[in-house]
């Protein structure tokens, strides 16, 4: 497993993300607890991913909350704080958890910068909450974030990021890295529409050069640069061992140049990708 670190906090690269989680309780109970007990350490979900905060918290029990980093999302419409606080509530009730790691705001939409942050340092101080951050923002949003009060203790953006939405490597997580704001990136095998990504001919090839699958290749990609989270969805116990795998396998120079030919890095400006 490979880790990183984002002001102080030791992150496994790949964590565990909780988006339509609850089809299948019983197989994503044993695939979270056995991601958490071996090697991850970060667990994403949100308040609107319905089911997934129940099915998380059946995963925790039991297991040290101290080793865990978790990360839950509030609405833009809850961006106040009161209405910050009466949406944490319920997703701590839910995980089995009496504060969260982190809290982002999900998305920008209308939200008052300014008076979410508020609401967020509030929570903060309380205990409530270890850090925020927020999701699906782009520079412009970043930097207006930092403008208001107390708005430079964002920890981390997340965003869309695989090899079809490379857009952020443009700006956006250079400007990252020059702020120390950690990058998480979600859905790395989704395109922008949820479909999958259909591995290519040119990611066939180098996955059996590894003796590995497409989908490894795809994590061990996002992952090469050891300053991006990624958070696949964590459906069964295989589908886990393999990602914690996919740490293990180094791309060479050459099969990093095909994959750049295959799914080019951005040289201009793009609109963020979202899902």
């Amino acid at each position: 497993m490979k880790y990183l670190t984002i002001k102080g906090e030791g992150l496994s690269q790949i964590g565990i993300g909780g988006a339509d989680l609850g089809a299948n309780p019983t197989n994503e109970i044993a695939a979270i607890r056995y991601g958490l007990t071996h090697g991850i350490n970060v667990v994403d979900t949100a308040e609107s991913y319905y089911g997934s905060e129940r099915v998380i918290g059946a995963a925790l029990r039991g297991i040290d909350r101290h080793q865990v980093f978790i990360i839950s999302k509030f609405l833009p419409r809850h961006a106040t704080p009161e209405l910050e606080a009466a949406s944490l509530k319920p997703s701590l009730e839910k995980l089995g958890t009496d504060y969260l790691d982190l809290y982002l705001l999900h998305w920008r939409a209308n939200a008052n910068l300014a008076v979410a942050v508020a609401g967020l340092e509030r929570l903060r101080q309380e205990g409530l909450i270890r850090h925020w951050g927020v999701s699906n923002f782009d520079v412009i949003d970043m930097k207006e974030l930092l403008k208001v009060p107390a708005g430079e203790h964002v920890f981390a953006n997340e965003d869309l990021y695989n090899l079809t939405s490379r857009g952020v490597e443009y700006d956006l997580m250079p400007w990252q890295e020059k702020h120390q704001v950690g990058f998480l990136g979600y859905s790395p095998f989704h395109a922008v529409g949820w479909h999958y990504l259909r591995p290519t001919p040119v990611l066939k090839r180098i996955a059996t050069a590894h003796h590995a699958s497409p989908y490894q290749v795809m994590l061990a990609w996002i992952t090469r640069h050891n300053n991006v989270v990624t958070l696949p969805k964590a459906s069964s116990v295989t589908h886990v061992q393999d990602n914690i795998t996919a740490m293990d396998l180094q791309l060479t120079p050459i099969e990093l140049q095909k994959i750049d030919q295959e799914y080019p890095a951005p040289t201009r400006k793009v609109p963020l990708d979202k899902i």
